[in-house]
């Protein structure tokens, strides 16, 4: 068992934060914590503790959709073990996470045991999922294949993609990002190729792929064209 484990905790909501760092100080020993609210400060505490022993995701973090940030952590952390604890139980949400990488899933309804038991379990280096889910994958392939093209996004890359499926415009993101529209415009092709669209809406409906609920199939987009 890990001693004194770096625990990276995900979440827009302080409230649940607060209470979910409270039970980790009861249940382990110890444990360096530190929180992130939204996908950008997610990325930089991920960047400051590469040797973090276990990210708790929220599913809904502001800046990355749906299972996309999990995508990312999985991509370029895979050396820390990521488990989701989402208010949705949905078995076939529950095992797109899995599919995507996830070392677990822990609904936020679960009971304290429950919720010890799926810390040690997965700081242990084992999977940990609510009792009786099926092991059968639910996420299908052209989600699975836009998945793997945005894991071959560059963090940079990554993050002006997610800005793109916001709705933001070139001269917006290269404000956020400090950085100049040419630049954008280099990245906007390189994502394109990648995820193999044509468009900022293509792009922004292949990313919204990975939503928790996708709204548009991206087969039915480009038939739609």
């Amino acid at each position: 068992m890990v001693t004194h484990p770096c625990i990276i905790i995900a979440d827009d909501h302080p409230l649940f934060r607060s209470a979910l760092s409270a039970t980790l100080q009861r249940e382990l020993s110890q444990p360096q914590l530190i929180e992130a609210e939204d996908f950008n400060s997610l990325h930089q505490c991920v960047d400051s503790n590469a040797n973090a022993n276990l990210i708790l995701l929220d599913l809904h973090m502001p800046g990355a959709e749906g299972f996309s940030s999990l995508v990312f952590l999985t991509a370029h952390y895979p050396q820390i073990p990521v488990m989701i604890v989402s208010a949705h139980e949905e078995p076939e949400i529950i095992r797109r996470a899995m599919d995507h990488g996830a070392s677990g899933f822990l609904p936020k309804s679960a009971s304290l045991e429950a919720m010890s038991d799926a810390l040690l379990t997965v700081l242990r280096g084992n999977t940990w999922l609510p009792e009786g889910l099926t092991d059968e994958p639910a996420a299908g392939e052209t989600e699975l294949n836009i998945a793997e093209a945005l894991a071959s996004l560059t963090p940079q890359q990554f993050k002006v993609a997610s800005m793109v499926s916001q709705g933001l415009l070139n001269k917006q993101i290269a404000y956020e990002l400090h950085v100049t529209e040419a630049t954008i415009k280099a990245h906007m092709t390189e994502i394109f190729r990648k995820l193999g669209v044509h468009s900022r809406t293509q792009a922004a409906v292949a990313i919204g792929q990975l939503a928790v609920s996708p709204s548009q199939s991206l087969d039915e987009f480009k038939k739609s064209q």
